[in-house]
């Protein structure tokens, strides 16, 4: 296998205080009443390139008509069932979570892969494959809706090194102890 890049494998969070990464139904829109992709545009400038699931992927296109302009390099979503359409923009991968990484690193470069969706996300940290958790928290109370973390992932210890606040928006960021 080919040496994978050597930026951090990081997993970006938007959550509300009540732990939620999306609202019932999986709705996202309370995330851009709170902040823009330049709230904190050193995130951006250090990602090289993203691994999603096929869920946010979805979740995604739906929102396309809000137009973030988020840019965190080359777009790789891992999945069971790649669509009947290609999209250009993407590329699909049916591989085990541990190549799909290894891929997504290698067209990072030196940058960061940014690990975006709840069972991707949870699939790395299992695996231990993730150096960093970035959490952003919006002022916002949700009550339902995707955990930050599924039922079943087991423990995993953390090391805060640095929290930044923007207006309502509060970043935390936190070494993976491994």
């Amino acid at each position: 296998m080919t040496d994978a890049g050597t930026g951090k494998v990081v997993v970006n969070r938007v959550m509300s205080l009540d732990g939620f990464i999306a609202g019932p139904g999986h709705t996202m829109d309370w995330v851009f009443e709170h902040m823009t992709s330049a709230t904190f545009p050193e995130v951006m400038a250090a990602t090289g390139a993203m691994l999603i699931g096929r869920g946010t992927y979805e979740v995604g296109k739906r929102m396309s008509d809000e137009n973030t302009g988020y840019d965190g390099g080359a777009q790789f979503v891992l999945t069971h069932r790649p669509p009947d359409e290609p999209d250009p923009s993407v590329t699909f991968l049916t591989c085990d979570i541990e190549e799909a990484v290894a891929t997504a690193r290698r067209a990072a470069g030196d940058k960061n892969l940014e690990i975006l969706g709840a069972d991707v996300a949870a699939q790395c940290l299992q695996r231990g494959l993730v150096d960093e958790i970035l959490v952003y928290v919006l002022p916002v109370l949700l009550g339902d809706g995707v955990r930050f973390a599924p039922p079943g992932l087991d423990r995993i210890d953390l090391e805060p090194f640095s929290n930044v606040q923007s207006g309502g928006v509060t970043m935390l960021r936190f070494h993976v102890r491994k």
